[in-house]
């Protein structure tokens, strides 16, 4: 019986605020904003809404519909066939976050300089391409970077070029490890217990040991991909970087 009077207020909203926009916009809101976002969106979408387990949504792009009704819809009702899940708070709350968001977009658009097709000939020149793909063409040892643009901000993509090590997911840590005959292996980290490890090999071999079979064993935190801040002039690092924030989804809300 909740969950129909929750799902009955939720439709009768979309409904009352097609086409309204939102009201809730001083700077006061916007901070209110920014602290519920901290504590409930952020786990997903990044700090700083940079994008993470959930999309990008510091950059303004929104592949489920833009307008503040949209966003009120998705953040109040949650979006069906993904992970994001309804947040069941007022409208005005969710307003607040909504201005919160819209300041990030604004901060975005001011900050992103650069010419994505010169970007994107340095990609290629710079031989980023060994190590990463876009739409299937290119390494596999790096992250696939296809729709890299929807689920990173600028400034986040700006900071894994100069500096690798500053965010590192697990699914790049490094293990090391000999074994008692001497034999090294290493590769990319995929899980490990009290008894056993499993990586990936950098040339995509598949590896699963026990621990009680290994002589040395390590885990680096830190990124194979070695930085460009002294390789890129900073007109080439604007335009790298326009260039990766271009990788979108084909279609969806410009």
């Amino acid at each position: 019986m909740k969950r129909l009077v929750l799902l009955l207020w939720c439709t009768g909203l979309a409904a009352q605020t097609a086409g309204v926009r939102n009201q809730r916009t001083t700077p006061g809101d916007v901070a209110a904003g920014a602290k519920t976002f901290r504590s409930h969106c952020a786990a997903c979408h990044g700090l700083n809404g940079e994008g993470g387990r959930g999309p990008n949504l510091g950059a303004g792009v929104f592949y489920h519909g833009d307008s503040d009704a949209d966003l009120l819809k998705n953040i109040s009702d949650g979006i069906a066939g993904t992970e994001m899940p309804g947040l069941f708070y007022s409208p005005d709350r969710v307003w607040q976050v909504i201005a919160y968001i819209r300041s990030l977009n604004e901060a975005s658009r001011a900050g992103m300089q650069g010419n994505a097709r010169a970007g994107e000939q340095l990609y290629r020149a710079k031989g980023c391409a060994k190590c990463h793909r876009i739409g299937g063409e290119g390494g596999g040892m790096g992250p696939d970077l296809s729709e890299i643009g929807k689920t990173r901000s600028a400034a986040h993509l700006r900071q894994a070029v100069v500096d690798p090590n500053a965010d590192v997911r697990q699914r790049y840590w490094v293990v090391s490890l000999t074994r008692p005959d001497g034999k090294r292996y290493s590769g990319f980290l995929m899980n490990e217990d009290t008894y056993t490890v499993q990586f990936i090999g950098f040339q995509g071999e598949l590896h699963s040991m026990s621990k009680r079979d290994v002589k040395q064993y390590k885990v680096e935190k830190t990124s194979k991909m070695p930085s460009f801040r002294s390789a890129l002039a900073g007109k080439e690092l604007d335009d790298l970087v326009a260039y990766l924030a271009s990788l979108r989804p084909r279609g969806g809300s410009q």
